[in-house]
């Protein structure tokens, strides 16, 4: 499933122990909008995992608070620890090994 998040659900979200992949984006990003494609197929073939989306634009001080200076940046939340940080537009394969690194079931 994808999930909008903001400085309202993030913490909640991130917290769980099923990994989650929070993509860090812009609508003005063309990498970004490519991401989000590759993210959608994902979420279309293993509707189990957990994706997070984080509008940076609409939420500077997350962008902040996780040092977010390129995007697309993706990083991964296990349990409310950062288990791994990706730059980058990335295919789907490579997500899929992320997540299976990560504990998800895939």
């Amino acid at each position: 499933m994808i999930i909008t998040l903001n400085d309202s659900n993030f913490a909640a979200e991130t917290a769980k122990a099923e990994p989650i992949l929070v993509d860090f984006w812009a609508t003005w990003c063309a990498p970004c909008m490519m991401q989000g494609k590759v993210l959608e197929e994902l979420n279309q073939k293993f509707p189990g995992l957990r994706i997070g989306k984080v509008n940076v634009d609409e939420n500077r001080a997350l962008a902040m608070e996780y040092r977010v200076s390129a995007i697309p940046t993706m990083i991964l939340f296990r349990n409310d620890e950062i288990a791994e940080t990706i730059v980058g537009l990335r295919q789907p394969q490579e997500l899929l090994e992320l997540f299976r690194r990560n504990g998800a079931e895939v």
